[in-house]
């Protein structure tokens, strides 16, 4: 693993024998995963801002809690971890070839919450996210691994796994049952957190020819997120025809979906992500 850069980002520069990665100490974000045989797997804004403000794509960190749930206006969309820079504690090369990296998040005023997270890189990617309760009382949050998936055109891809899953549609207010599987239907936006979700997902994209396979653990719940021509251009670190190249699916406890954890309880939540040839 070398120090480097990304895309203009600072980041560290993963190298196996099966794939490379790009990962971001500030918001312990993951830049890029390029299996061998593929181009990227993740989505990256040419626009992005920088530290200390957040990164648009890849997989940013939402925690301790999902947008603003649960919390008042005034506070940062989707918590502190994606605009806090995070210590890198150890890396380890295995037998296999796969590197993993494990990182922490510098304790924060205000709330006993602790997060580690460990990054397993071979290939395929296998992602996790631990809340520790080192407080006295109980502590709720919610939590997202905001994963942008490349895509050749989103208005093409289709996503499986979700068949017959209510979702809460955030741009009415409205619940709805999944019939057959996601598309990105006009106007070309969606943002939905499918609940009660099985924690297998698979992405086709005919356009790049590839089948991505998501399995999730520790999360009870899915969101599906495009924000369409008309939202993007709301935008401000993305290009104007960005949304049609990613498609997010965030491996999540939001909604309904609470984690509370007791004095001294942990938990994780993790993500694989693989990839095959259609």
């Amino acid at each position: 693993m070398d120090e480097g850069e990304f895309l203009g980002l600072p980041a560290l520069l993963i190298r196996t024998p099966q794939a490379t990665a790009a990962f971001s100490l500030h918001g312990g974000q993951l830049l890029s995963y390029v299996p061998d045989g593929f181009v990227d797997l993740l989505w990256l804004s040419p626009d992005s801002k920088r530290a200390p403000d957040a990164i648009r794509g890849g997989v940013p960190v939402c925690w301790p809690y999902f947008g603003r749930q649960g919390q008042t206006d005034d506070v940062p969309q989707h918590g502190f971890a994606r605009n806090t820079a995070w210590t890198l504690v150890e890396t380890t090369n295995g037998s296999d070839g796969e590197t993993t990296i494990e990182l922490s998040l510098p304790e924060h005023a205000g709330t006993p919450l602790r997060l580690s997270q460990t990054l397993r890189v071979g290939r395929g990617l296998t992602q996790s996210l631990t809340t520790r309760n080192t407080g006295t009382a109980p502590v709720a949050f919610t939590q997202a691994l905001h994963t942008y998936f490349h895509v050749g055109d989103a208005q093409r891809v289709q996503v499986g796994g979700l068949e017959g899953l209510t979702y809460a549609d955030k741009y009415d207010g409205r619940e709805y049952l999944q019939a057959g599987a996601w598309s990105l239907r006009d106007p070309g936006r969606c943002d939905r957190i499918y609940r009660r979700a099985g924690g297998r997902y698979v992405l086709h994209d005919p356009v790049l020819r590839r089948r991505i396979e998501l399995q999730t653990s520790g999360s009870r719940s899915l969101v599906v997120w495009n924000p369409g021509e008309q939202g993007i251009a709301a935008i401000g670190d993305a290009p104007a025809d960005g949304w049609r190249h990613f498609v997010c699916l965030e491996a999540a406890n939001a909604g309904e979906d609470v984690i509370e954890l007791a004095p001294g309880e942990t938990h994780t939540l993790r993500q694989t992500i693989e990839v095959s040839p259609l």
